[in-house]
């Protein structure tokens, strides 16, 4: 996949994710698409799964990369003006820690709101899953599916 955006895939239900996405989404420069996770979209071999969307905040690169993580916020954040203000964030002496408290929140949150698709066994995703999860139909001419 090439583009000529980068695409910011986020979970819309979630309080503190959508509020900084209303945030970027005034402030970036027009080269950042925004894809609420939870808006209609086909699952192809190109997209992440959707626990993995809902785990992580994900970043697909206008090279057809995929950025996670912190590496995918400080580069959505790259698309603002303030952009510079997260770039310490990946600072070797500061990205351990960092990374410790972003994956400690991201599994936090992953926990508590998405506890309805995970089965009693160990906390193992279910094929039917409760939550809602749908995908944004302009998705489905971005990413085709390899089957059709």
């Amino acid at each position: 996949m090439t583009s000529r955006y980068d695409i910011l895939f986020y979970d819309g239900s979630c309080p503190l994710c959508a509020r900084e996405i209303r945030t970027l989404r005034k402030l970036q420069s027009g080269k950042l698409l925004f894809a609420d996770i939870h808006e209609e979209m086909a699952i192809t071999d190109q997209l992440p799964s959707r626990e993995q969307l809902l785990r992580r905040l994900h970043l697909a690169s206008r090279t057809g990369e995929w950025v996670t993580g912190l590496h995918a916020n400080v580069r959505a954040w790259s698309h603002t003006r303030f952009g510079w203000l997260f770039k310490p964030l990946l600072w070797p002496v500061i990205y351990p820690v960092a990374r410790r408290v972003y994956v400690f929140w991201a599994d936090k949150r992953y926990d508590r709101k998405y506890a309805c698709a995970m089965d009693n066994k160990g906390g193992v995703p279910t094929e039917n899953l409760t939550c809602p999860l749908n995908w944004p139909a302009w998705a489905k001419t971005m990413y085709p599916s390899n089957s059709a």
